[in-house]
């Protein structure tokens, strides 16, 4: 395998075959596993903008940075806590964690399923205590990042080497004709994201144990000019912007993520 290091955004240039690296903490693991493939590695760790200014972040500051930052939403904070180990908090960028793969065990145990490219959701008819309660009829995959949630709570702002955009227009739900679960085209990178300015927020969790675990549900709330934004992390294949339960459709084992989601947006909110 070839590794390239680009000096620059200019120099940066992707083979066929390649995969882009930043911190490694989600490619590595999925390399080795043999989900992903590739001939070349091209690390953009030197070229992707890193640190905090004003309400501007770059996209290779690592979730340690961000946790330790004053002046970062308390949502986004808590949310980097909560995320992974130290260890992995101190590796891990905060655009790679944007585009973390599903933990579905069918997806990662290379089950052809819906996101392999398959014509079935094996978690609909098999187990899935721990997968989507909304969104969840092409494929119940539940997507697991805290700071992807926290973030859309924020309605942050995503500025990438093609755009800029919304985050909430990051990710789409996967379906028939395109199984991705985000909007970027190949070799369309994040830079920076924009914070705007929020009065109060928060991010709580529930796992499986008190700490460093991936969440069967987590809520961020935003208060901002008289707005209350809740996102959703670990209940649908995307990020979810909640606008009521209404649209929850759990399948039969995931009944208790509901309950548990509707108990903390209510402590979420009220903490606002």
């Amino acid at each position: 395998m070839e590794l390239l290091r680009p000096s620059s955004l200019a120099e940066l240039e992707l083979p066929s075959n390649s995969l882009l690296l930043a911190g490694g903490t989600e490619l590595v693991p999925l390399l080795r596993d043999g989900i992903l493939h590739a001939e070349t590695l091209v690390d953009v760790r030197g070229i992707v903008p890193r640190g905090i200014e004003g309400n501007v972040i770059g996209a290779g500051t690592t979730l340690a940075e961000l946790e330790a930052s004053t002046a970062i939403p308390a949502a986004l904070r808590e949310a980097c806590t909560l995320a992974a180990s130290p260890q992995l908090r101190n590796m891990g960028s905060v655009g790679g964690n944007l585009l973390q793969s599903t933990r579905c065990w069918y997806w990662r145990l290379k089950y052809p399923c819906r996101l392999h490219g398959g014509d079935r959701c094996h978690a609909q008819e098999g187990e899935h205590r721990e997968h989507a309660i909304f969104a969840n009829d092409f494929c119940a995959s539940a997507h697991p990042s805290d700071v992807a949630a926290a973030l859309l709570a924020l309605d942050a702002r995503v500025r990438t080497t093609a755009r800029e955009l919304p985050v909430a227009e990051l990710y789409r739900l996967p379906d028939e004709a395109n199984r991705d679960v985000t909007t970027l085209e190949p070799g369309e990178l994040i830079l920076e994201l924009e914070l705007p300015p929020v009065d109060a927020s928060v991010y709580l969790k529930a796992m499986d144990r008190k700490r460093w675990a991936f969440p069967q549900v987590g809520v961020a709330a935003a208060r901002a000019g008289g707005e209350t934004r809740v996102a959703l992390a670990g209940v649908a294949p995307v990020p979810w912007l909640l606008d009521g339960f209404e649209s929850a459709t759990p399948l039969p084992r995931t009944a208790w993520k509901l309950d548990v989601a509707k108990a903390l947006v209510e402590r979420a909110v009220a903490s606002l």
